[in-house]
């Protein structure tokens, strides 16, 4: 058992946009709102009428819980990690992971930056402190 998502005709644009380290997220043309997880319609109006468009990268962490024991591949080789959601600038929130932030150091508010780290099957979207600020 893996932990990789499945990656479908709809979701492939995300998955090739983060390995070139992209992130891209999902607006209605209906309502202008913005969401994420990828959906063929928007959660909010129900319109089908939605499209790509990149993300700033820009987040501020909203909760996190740091991971002592993951049995799953890959988790298990990178604990303790840190599980977190994050309210991206763009409004959705989005569950990822942050690195590079001793764990002493997260607070809620913080401000957060996109970053992608390479699985063995696919480019994942992670947050950590912003490069200007490091």
């Amino acid at each position: 058992m893996t932990a990789t998502p499945d990656i479908d005709v709809f979701t492939r644009p995300y998955w090739d946009a983060a390995r070139e380290g992209r992130l891209l997220l999902r607006r209605c043309a209906a309502c202008d709102r913005v969401h994420h997880y990828p959906r063929e319609f928007c959660p909010h109006c129900w319109s089908e009428d939605v499209t790509w468009e990149r993300a700033s990268g820009r987040a501020t962490l909203y909760t996190w819980s740091v991971v002592h024991r993951n049995d799953l591949p890959p988790f298990g080789e990178r604990v303790p990690y840190v599980a977190a959601v994050v309210d991206l600038a763009e409004g959705p929130r989005m569950m990822t992971e942050v690195v590079g932030v001793p764990e002493g150091d997260l607070r809620i508010g913080m401000e957060l930056e996109v970053a992608f780290r390479r699985e063995e099957q696919v480019t994942v979207p992670v947050f950590g402190v912003p490069r200007s600020a490091g």
